[in-house]
């Protein structure tokens, strides 16, 4: 079955949902998101993930176009048109459609809307039963100084590097260390 998405006021076959080349969530990592699980077709803590949600995107001074209540409503109706009982939810917000250029107020078209609700999805499935094996990537955390860790932005590139690395080792996952080498994060 093909996933139905939800893009800026539509539902799209997954095949046919789209952003602009031009957008500025593709071109810069301009935008927020949250990762939300659903259990026994219920999803988890959806006030909390919101709240998270509607922080970032005021902390990157970004407007979800959408009340909370709305967007509470897109991401249920996700989950029902794919019938979602245990899945992983991802609404994104982007700053949307603009030039090549960094200038925010280019982006004219507003803020774009993505939703993408996958059914099944575990994110680590038997590695409970068996365990992880674990790396220490050369590649630190981004400092807060620079980019609070209380904002879920896009611009995932260094957790991603770190990641690169840790399948390098034939590792499952990396620990990624702030800049004074104490223990901050896993990739993901």
């Amino acid at each position: 079955m093909e996933l139905s998405v939800y893009v800026d006021g539509k539902f799209y076959p997954q095949s046919e949902a789209k952003v602009s080349v031009f957008d500025h969530g593709l071109l810069y990592g301009d935008g927020v998101f949250e990762g939300i699980r659903a259990y026994n077709g219920r999803v988890f803590k959806l006030d909390r993930h919101l709240d998270r949600l509607y922080h970032s995107a005021k902390a990157i001074d970004l407007k979800i176009p959408h009340t909370k209540e709305e967007m509470a409503n897109i991401i249920l109706e996700t989950c029902r048109r794919n019938d979602i009982r245990e899945g992983y939810i991802r609404p994104v917000i982007t700053r949307g459609k603009g030039d090549l250029g960094l200038d925010p107020r280019k982006c004219k078209s507003g803020p774009s809307v993505v939703v993408i609700a996958q059914p099944g999805i575990s994110l680590y499935g038997k590695v409970y039963e068996r365990g992880l094996k674990v790396v220490t990537s050369s590649y630190r955390r981004v400092p807060p100084q620079s980019l609070s860790p209380s904002i879920k932005s896009l611009n995932y590139l260094n957790n991603i590097m770190a990641r690169v690395e840790a399948n390098q080792y034939g590792a499952d996952e990396a620990l990624m260390l702030d800049i004074h080498g104490y223990v901050s994060e896993a990739t993901a």
